[in-house]
């Protein structure tokens, strides 16, 4: 499973000059950390490519909770699936920090792609690997623990936004434990009992909205459901957190 997206974004992949085509066919937007950029289930079709700062795509459940389904940073380009096939949006994307981005109508974005079937190309490969992230998110709900989950998030966060340190590693993104519990479709207290796991294993820190991974190897052998914080083998199983 999958927060991020490809390793290459948009923007990055498209060669200078069609960027800056298309950045020109926009107007720029500025968000604060907490703002909606994007509604679920509205009826707007813009397209925002993103130029610096962190945001959050989320959808709403039917039991009134948020799951987030991913993070979006700087190169990348949120809201083209409703560009695309004219429909409602799919999900809720809000700002995590300030983000600066370019708003482009539907139509421009439809347009550019036509013209350009690299573009084109690089769009239906950004929609292929969220639709196998989104296969791999159900399995996972399915087959693995919280304490596993968990870990899989903090691997990754530590590996795509983590500055190193004499403690350890650095999340660079402040996701409270509310958030953490969305990204991996548990409850916050659940989140908070498996935080404190590691913690008095010394697997991970925590402060104020910071998580710093001090035991690497272990937390990757955590997300792999290979062992459980304090044990040294392998064969034993996470406990059912």
């Amino acid at each position: 499973m999958s927060l991020f997206g490809q390793d290459r974004s948009f923007l990055h992949a498209l060669p200078a000059a069609d960027r800056r085509v298309l950045l020109a066919e926009g107007a720029p937007r500025s968000y604060e950390p907490g703002e909606i950029m994007i509604r679920e289930r509205d009826t707007s079709a813009y397209v925002l490519a993103l130029l610096s700062g962190w945001s959050v795509v989320s959808v709403g459940t039917e039991r009134g909770a948020r799951l987030i389904l991913a993070l979006r940073g700087a190169g990348e380009v949120v809201g083209d699936l409703a560009a695309v096939d004219r429909r409602p949006r799919s999900a809720t994307v809000t700002a995590l920090g300030r983000v600066e981005a370019v708003a482009v109508s539907g139509d421009r974005f439809r347009r550019f792609l036509a013209a350009r079937p690299h573009a084109t190309s690089l769009i239906m490969r950004q929609l292929a690997t969220r639709l196998r992230s989104a296969d791999v998110e159900r399995r996972s709900l399915a087959s693995e623990t919280v304490l596993q989950r968990l870990a899989a998030r903090l691997v990754e966060l530590a590996e795509r936004a983590g500055r190193r340190a004499e403690s350890g590693t650095v999340l660079e993104l402040p996701l409270p434990q509310h958030d953490l519990a969305a990204a991996i479709g548990a409850t916050r207290e659940a989140v908070a009992k498996a935080l404190r796991l590691l913690r008095e294993q010394g697997v991970v820190r925590t402060a104020n909205r910071t998580v710093i991974v001090v035991d690497m190897p272990v937390l990757v052998l955590l997300a792999r459901g290979r062992t459980h914080p304090g044990a040294h083998s392998s064969d034993k199983p996470p406990p059912a957190v």
